[in-house]
């Protein structure tokens, strides 16, 4: 970002946007075949670099900043969370064996759901003002139909994997270990706390104290719902992914893999 303008005095900007955007496609895809729960949250956050870079690459540096600023919160909750559900569970990473755990902690699976909530942009989170920026910003910029499609397809596929994350680990899943922790700790509690303050409300606090002249985009009103619009269809590619994994066999391996690279 401090060095942005020199990008463009390269021609190679046109290349960095397409790569930046597979990385994003290539991410997301995986994230959603993926079991182990520490390579599900490292493609999630190569998908949101991919974002970031995107909305770089596109020429806009303080709308990037801002979700890179935002995104450290949420995902910085993630990951301590995703430590502690591995500690808890014996060390073990497989989401298939970790049901139920917000009943087992009720407060850490919170904080669980709220970073993931956040990743999706969820109305008024912190991933939510950044996000929907860069969704209005992409369709008042002059893409074609495919790229901006595209585009809001890359960013679908965050809820879909998100969505299937939250699936196995808090609410359903199968608890096959004879033996967990159900007790929640106190050295984190802090930082949990922290970083939850700042996955709600640092969206909102940074874009309305931060920017000296207010970022507006003027659509319809089912443009602006196009954020949730998104949020439904990851949904349902949520299920169509959860089938495909169950009958064939060979894409899980394919995408599971990252594509054998």
């Amino acid at each position: 970002i401090r060095f942005g303008n020199l990008l463009f005095m390269s021609s190679m900007v046109s290349l960095f946007f397409y790569v930046s955007l597979l990385t994003m496609l290539m991410s997301g895809i995986g994230a959603n075949f993926e079991y182990d729960l520490k390579k599900i949250v490292a493609f999630s956050t190569l998908s949101q670099l991919g974002l970031m870079m995107s909305v770089l690459f596109s020429g806009n540096f303080d709308l990037s900043y801002f979700h890179l600023l935002s995104h450290a919160f949420f995902k910085s909750l993630l990951f301590m969370c995703s430590g502690l559900i591995i500690h808890s569970m014996c060390d073990s990473q497989d989401i298939r064996y970790m049901g139920y755990i917000l009943n087992d902690k009720p407060y850490m699976g919170t904080c669980f759901m709220v970073s993931n909530l956040s990743l999706c942009g969820l109305f008024f989170t912190s991933g939510f003002y950044s996000k929907d920026m860069i969704v209005e910003f992409y369709l008042f910029s002059n893409f074609n139909f495919f790229m901006g499609f595209l585009y809001l397809f890359c960013i679908s596929l965050t809820v879909c994997y998100t969505i299937r994350l939250l699936f196995y680990t808090l609410f359903f899943g199968v608890v096959t270990f004879s033996f967990r922790s159900v007790s929640e700790g106190q050295s984190s509690f802090f930082s949990l706390i922290i970083l939850l303050f700042f996955s709600l409300f640092f969206g909102s606090m940074f874009m309305w104290l931060t920017f000296l002249t207010p970022i507006l985009f003027f659509f319809p009103f089912y443009i602006k719902m196009l954020t949730f619009f998104f949020m439904l269809f990851g949904l349902f590619m949520y299920v169509l992914f959860y089938n495909l994994n169950i009958k064939i066999i060979f894409l899980f391996n394919f995408f599971g893999s990252m594509w054998y690279i």
